[in-house]
């Protein structure tokens, strides 16, 4: 019988955990910890590992992990950036993802956000607490129907959160380097980058983390933005410059936006700071703005999303237990 640890585990994903074992004849221990070289000794026993966390490991670890006979690391997110994937392989370390867990739960969350942007819902519930209930154009919004919604990144998620877009009559945009014929069904693509800034009203952010992405919103693409436009970023927080984000809001360059990533979250998503100072500015300007939206990277928060990763990783790290391969290594 296979043995896994699961670590990095929610409360949430331990009745998934169990069951997948039970039907897959397999033992997994399940711990909140999360790998690092203090940790590491958790491993002892195990035959497999999954993991759940923001944060890489150190480097010489691959090479500890290999000596130590493990052959994966199956990763219960789509998100793999957090891994040296050439370290890994040399090492022959297999890494994993969940590529495809609940397009429709981050597509839904960033409608949902957008919708609380047009509508200035920051803005109106702080006012409400203190009992002003007046109306002004600080408040007035714009139907979705009479908008551009720039979709940028058009896999799975993005063509799904362009046809709920769709639904609410609005024209739909597209940029993409690889373009989805399923997505052409319902957006036109835009092959300049700065033609797609010029006419979309909302921009919502579908695309993995790479080198070339990084910092892909900046003050220069900021300036180019179409006046009054809403900025929606459910992907890497590292997409976007958070400090040009902010002076565009300043600048009223943008009205709004709305970040389930912030690029500088790992201390602090999934940890309870209440009692603590957050010692980061940017963090704290944004969540007192009212033009910003800040959420803790919980977009894909759903019953269907927490059990299709758990079984997702798993399934991973048992096919390459049992046959040496699996369908979603990430660093072949």
């Amino acid at each position: 019988m296979s043995k896994i640890l699961m670590m990095g585990a929610r409360e949430d994903e331990k009745e998934f955990a169990l069951r997948w074992a039970e039907e897959n004849q397999a033992s997994v221990t399940v711990t909140n910890e999360i790998l690092s070289d203090e940790t590491y000794h958790l491993l002892e026993g195990f035959d497999g590992i999954s993991l759940q966390q923001t944060m890489g490991i150190p480097i010489e670890m691959y090479q500890k992990l290999r000596q130590d006979g493990f052959k994966q690391i199956a990763q219960r997110s789509a998100g793999f950036d957090m891994y040296h994937l050439e370290e890994a392989k040399k090492q022959k370390i297999s890494i994993t993802n969940v590529p495809a867990y609940s397009p429709n739960s981050v597509a839904e969350f960033t409608v949902n956000s957008a919708l609380n942007c047009l509508r200035h819902t920051e803005l109106i519930q702080k006012r409400v607490t203190s009992n002003d209930f007046t109306w002004d154009k600080k408040i007035l919004s714009r139907e979705v129907r009479s908008l551009t919604i720039g979709i940028l990144g058009t896999g799975r998620i993005g063509q799904i959160t362009g046809e709920i877009f769709k639904g609410f009559g609005a024209e739909i945009i597209g940029y993409d380097l690889y373009k989805n014929p399923n997505a052409e069904k319902i957006l036109r693509y835009e092959d300049n980058f700065d033609h797609f800034l010029e006419q979309s009203d909302i921009i919502s952010i579908h695309m993995p983390l790479t080198e070339d992405n990084h910092h892909l919103f900046n003050e220069e693409t900021f300036s180019k933005m179409k006046k009054n436009s809403i900025l929606i970023n459910a992907a890497r927080g590292a997409i976007v410059d958070t400090k040009a984000l902010i002076q565009a809001l300043d600048q009223e360059k943008i009205s709004c936006c709305a970040l389930d990533t912030y690029e500088n979250e790992m201390p602090y998503v999934t940890k309870n700071w209440q009692s603590k100072p957050l010692e980061d500015p940017i963090l704290e300007e944004l969540i007192k703005r009212d033009d910003v939206i800040y959420t803790p990277h919980i977009a894909f928060y759903t019953e269907t999303s927490v059990e299709n990763l758990v079984y997702g990783g798993l399934d991973a790290c048992l096919s390459i237990l049992n046959t040496g391969t699996a369908d979603t290594i990430v660093n072949p």
